[in-house]
């Protein structure tokens, strides 16, 4: 039943929320007047093909369109908040997603190496430094996030990312879609883009150190081309947790991926819960999905979506 599912996944944005379905995706955002302005576009390629369902090659195509489709989402959010209209081209956004992924390349896996590379003289065993790398990886998540998140404007985007979240569990728990029967639910999700970020530093330390202790230039190149593949493995784990987020077993492995979406969430408004319904709306109607006949035990054809937010 779990390959049967359809995932339903999203992103905050500003003022707004982006929601990702198997053959389109939606944006929904508060203008500077109040009103909810919405965006819808059809997904092809890549997005939708079949190729998206192998395991192991859909992390590597989630990874990325989570950051093309999040970086679309955000220019859409940002023109709206501003008043404008004029979208940034196309080979712009390109640059921006390449640009991004490389400053993540190197300060999330390369520059956590150097640090722990330092321990090498006083920490006889590779193994705990491996260890170490990896905490210092995480360490420098968990401060990014947390210390954004003190900024006002990003506290709004957290509390969108937990009107998305609740909106997504009332979707596969059949509820309505409404801000009342919404509410209740919890802004964490089992399959957040967070949740994915932690599960890609744990792989990355069994992954490193299936490696080895080689010249420090091989295992810089290493952090770096090895990204496809630790993220292929992490996918596969949060997508196993989600099938089985149920189970006794799956609730204590996933609970630290849950914790730390306490940094990346915050609890929503009923006004932003109406915009993230909004795009959710929006990409159920397109594909001609009832939202109510939608639940977790009976869904349409197969389908994957974004790992849930970021």
């Amino acid at each position: 039943m779990a390959e049967n599912r359809v995932y339903y996944g999203g992103q905050a944005v500003i003022e707004g929320v982006m929601i990702r379905g198997p053959k389109s995706f939606a944006v929904a955002c508060r203008n500077p007047d109040g009103d909810i302005v919405t965006k819808h576009e059809e997904l092809g390629g890549a997005y939708s093909s079949p190729v998206r369902r192998i395991p192991f090659v859909r992390g590597v195509i989630i990874l990325w369109e989570t950051l093309a489709l999040g970086i679309r989402a955000l220019n859409f959010s940002s023109n709206v908040a501003l008043g404008e209209e004029e979208e940034i081209s196309s080979s712009t956004m390109w640059l921006m997603a390449i640009f991004s992924l490389s400053i993540v390349a190197v300060i999330f896996f390369a520059g956590p190496l150097f640090l722990a590379n330092w321990l090498e003289g006083v920490i006889e065993s590779h193994l705990l430094v491996i260890l170490v790398e990896g905490l210092i990886r995480l360490g420098v998540v968990v401060a990014y996030v947390g210390g954004i998140g003190l900024l006002p404007d990003i506290r709004r985007v957290y509390a969108y990312h937990g009107a998305e979240h609740k909106t997504i569990h009332a979707l596969e728990h059949g509820d309505l879609l409404e801000p009342a029967a919404i509410q209740k639910y919890s802004p964490a999700h089992v399959r957040c883009g967070t949740s994915f970020i932690l599960t890609i530093v744990v792989v990355s330390i069994l992954v490193f150190a299936a490696v080895g202790n080689p010249d420090l230039w091989i295992r810089v190149v290493s952090r770096i081309v090895l990204i496809p593949v630790i993220a292929a493995v992490a996918y596969e784990g949060i997508r196993l947790g989600g099938a089985f987020e149920s189970n006794p077993i799956t609730k204590v492995l996933m609970w630290p991926n849950l914790a730390l979406q306490v940094l990346t969430t915050r609890q929503p408004d009923d006004a932003q819960v109406e915009v993230a319904v909004a795009a959710l709306r929006e990409v159920l109607e397109a594909e001609g999905i009832d939202p109510a006949s939608v639940s977790r035990a009976s869904a349409e054809p197969s389908a994957e979506a974004a790992p849930g937010a970021s």
